[in-house]
């Protein structure tokens, strides 16, 4: 279970519930409803070895518009030798005129594995908003054994071509190569020292995929070991649906572990 746990609002930890197979469910949420610009929200996990966290949020991460400074989120994680980290946090909604930065940066111990997830929308899709924000800039980092394993960065500036701050419609992400007419843009990643091969967990995911032809997706390996799945979906339910069957494909080939639904505790 959690051995310390100290926070300040606007960010909020509630208590752990210990899963049937031993892991630690955690939800981390933000109690305002969102992030102002000039936020800068800081978050730091250590998961000691041995152990099991599975963290997520009870919905998604709405950031509101900002006429100066951007909304910055940062998550710092350190994974102790053996254990298991799995973070599935919701999607990220970047209202119109927004600046949002997110940092993730993971540091795996020897023996160690991970799961990570990571998802945003285009905007506020029903009230018509799609890349209307200011700045979105998203990166994940993850080391492993102090050595690099996993990059991915996202940086979108849909507006900055428009003199009023909005977006055009069919300004560039909606374009082939990036999002392609979709509303939301999600990757998972599975991560471990000490795998040798990925292709039974690459095969897990792209098999899932092949499920699902309403979105477009792709799984491959990663030349470090590892496998990441991205994926384009046209609605929230598509995300939702997509991300739980990769998720529980992860977790049967990675971990040996059955799936839970989050969304019941």
């Amino acid at each position: 279970m959690v051995a310390r746990l100290r926070y300040t609002l606007p960010l909020q930890a509630q208590t752990a519930t210990q899963m049937e197979d031993g892991s630690a469910y955690l939800l981390l949420l933000n109690p305002t409803g969102g992030i102002l610009g000039g936020d800068r929200l800081l978050s730091r996990i250590v998961l000691d070895p041995g152990t099991h966290a599975c963290l997520s949020t009870p919905s998604a991460t709405r950031v509101y518009r900002s006429l100066g400074e951007p909304s910055v989120q940062e998550t710092w994680i350190e994974v102790g030798a053996g254990a298991t980290l799995e973070f599935l946090p919701d999607h990220v909604i970047p209202h119109a005129e927004s600046r949002f930065r997110q940092r993730l940066s993971v540091e795996l111990g020897r023996g160690s594995r991970a799961i990570l997830f990571d998802a945003f929308a285009a905007g506020r899709l029903a009230h018509g908003e799609a890349w209307a924000f200011r700045e979105f800039d998203s990166e994940t980092r993850v080391f492993c054994n102090g050595a690099p394993r996993y990059l991915s960065r996202t940086k979108i500036t849909p507006s900055r071509d428009a003199p009023d701050g909005i977006a055009p419609s069919g300004l560039s992400p909606r374009s082939l190569g990036i999002a392609e007419g979709f509303g939301y843009v999600a990757s998972l990643v599975a991560l471990s020292d000490g795998i040798a091969n990925w292709q039974p967990v690459c095969d897990a995911l792209r098999s899932t995929l092949a499920t699902m032809p309403r979105i477009r997706a792709g799984a491959s390996q990663l030349g470090g070991g590892g496998c990441v799945a991205r994926f384009l979906t046209a609605t929230a339910g598509d995300l939702v649906s997509a991300t739980s069957a990769l998720w529980a494909a992860a977790r049967r080939s990675l971990l040996a572990l059955p799936p839970f639904d989050l969304r019941k505790y």
